[in-house]
């Protein structure tokens, strides 16, 4: 059986209380991503009536792309805005 040196239990829940907090490390903002977008966040984006209509789209496959990250879905900002661009045109034509 491995038993872990005294150190080591605290580096790692050090590291953990880290990552739930938002991080603010000088190494992370050159290359930091965009937040992905929630059901929620596009909810207030289009003004939709609740969640339910973005789940429906998500079912019915006419939204934008999502994908999950364990159980939470969440949206590329790039594929919402190509989705948006192909709606304005869809309408214009």
């Amino acid at each position: 059986m491995r038993r872990d040196g005294p150190g080591l239990g605290f580096r790692r829940t050090a590291r953990r209380r880290h990552r739930r907090r938002r991080c603010q490390c000088p190494r992370r903002r050159p290359g930091h991503r965009r937040p992905r977008p929630t059901p929620d966040d596009l909810v207030e984006m289009f003004e939709l009536p609740s969640v339910e209509t973005v789940y429906q789209w998500r079912h019915k496959r006419t939204g934008p792309w999502g994908f999950r990250v364990g159980r939470h879905l969440r949206f590329n900002p790039d594929d919402v805005r190509a989705w948006v661009e192909s709606q304005i045109k869809g309408a214009a034509a």
